[in-house]
């Protein structure tokens, strides 16, 4: 571990470039051939899917089966779905997200022909023309248009400029790092993830890492939408853990300077083991967390286990308040991350016995219950108990 150090400084500049690039899901591929580019200046060898998710292959000692950490590069965005009659465009989200969080995003369309600029509105923009109605007017996709910044006053115009249904709209980011730390962005869930996996890899590779286990790191494209890792992992990983976003706020206990360990999110708990393992090597390397549960929440991890793998599965989150909207992360919880990143990548196999997909019960692990004896007896255990204390 000595020699095993993240690069702060590399870290945040590796966010701020995989920021400059649009990556909705579905339109990705500058993002791939970026990170394709980094992992080979690096020295890591790695793999693409057909469509682009990227598996990288760091060799440990023992393989077989090995362990992912994985993180994603889409974002969210938007689509075109109608050239409207006024010369702008109406839309369809790529991702769960609010019309809310894109009322006065300036954005790019990427046309068949070439990218186009534009500013998402509400119908009702101006209190000049509208007075009052610009607060009542709902809030909704079906309730704000893409102003496009073309001579276009009706929809053939817009087809004569080269829009077309289908078209992919990607949102500005505008980060800004401040100095006390914080990096205030769109599209920091994903994006972060993906910095503090290349920046684990370079510390890996810098350092001459001795892995005991063979490590993949994987970026996959569509977690957005929800299928995400469900294709890049091949069938020799034993454990996945995810690098994505955890979020601050009322009724959550995600932090926003460590890191979180999450319990459990909307497709359920997390293995207990690795979770476990996890949390144990926090406090062993002083590494700030706090543990929470994310309730409307979906992730790579998610998408892996239902894919149909047998894998123990576990997610670190870093900060991401206003997730999916203008967010804010921090240094030190990104710093945390990437810390708990190499600790885990150098620990050894959170269960032995995972090395045979199907074995014995000798072996297996036990949670702690083993001497707590259960206040409720069936009928029969309820008797005998009786019997036994009379005599």
């Amino acid at each position: 571990m000595a020699n095993v150090a993240i690069d702060k400084e590399y870290l945040l500049n590796i966010l701020l470039e995989l920021l400059k690039i649009p990556s909705p899901t579905g339109y990705t591929d500058s993002a791939v051939h970026f990170v394709g580019k980094e992992l080979k200046r690096i020295g890591i060898p790695f793999d693409l899917t057909r469509r682009g998710a990227i598996r990288a292959n760091l060799e440990g000692k023992e393989s077989s089966p090995d362990r992912a950490i994985v993180s994603h590069l889409d974002t969210t965005g938007v689509m075109v779905r109608e050239l409207k009659e006024n010369g702008r465009l109406a839309l369809t989200p790529i991702g769960s997200w609010s019309a809310r969080f894109a009322e006065g995003c300036r954005v790019t369309v990427f046309t068949d022909s070439a990218p186009k600029r534009g500013t998402i509105l509400p119908l009702k923009s101006s209190g000049h023309i509208f007075n009052e109605e610009v607060d009542s007017l709902p809030i909704s996709w079906d309730h704000v248009e893409l102003r496009i910044d073309e001579k276009c006053s009706n929809d053939r115009d817009l087809h004569e400029a080269g829009f077309r249904v289908g078209d992919y709209v990607a949102v500005d980011p505008n980060p800004e790092v401040l100095d006390s730390g914080f990096l205030v962005s769109r599209h920091v869930d994903g994006k972060a993830g993906a910095a503090i996996a290349l920046a684990l890899g370079k510390a890996l590779m810098e350092g001459n890492a001795e892995l005991p286990i063979d490590l993949h790191l994987l970026f996959t494209i569509t977690e957005e939408v929800g299928s995400g890792a469900s294709a890049v992992l091949h069938q020799d990983v034993a454990e996945l853990v995810t690098l994505d976003i955890a979020t601050p706020g009322p009724s959550q206990n995600s932090s926003e300077y460590g890191a979180t360990i999450v319990m459990k999110d909307a497709a359920g708990p997390f293995d207990y083991h690795l979770t476990q393992k996890l949390i144990e090597l926090c406090k062993s390397k002083n590494i700030e967390f706090t543990r929470d549960v994310l309730r409307h929440y979906y992730c790579d991890s998610a998408s892996a286990i239902e894919a149909g793998n047998d894998i123990r599965t576990a997610l670190i989150g870093y900060a991401c308040d206003a997730s999916h909207g203008s967010e804010r992360t921090h240094i030190d919880s990104l710093m945390a991350v990437a810390e708990l990143s190499v600790v885990y990548a150098l620990s050894e196999r959170t269960v032995k016995r995972d090395k045979k997909a199907l074995g014995p019960l000798e072996g297996f692990p036990t949670q702690p219950d083993q001497e707590w004896e259960s206040p409720v007896f069936f009928p029969e255990e309820k008797s005998k108990k009786k019997q036994s204390s009379s005599q």
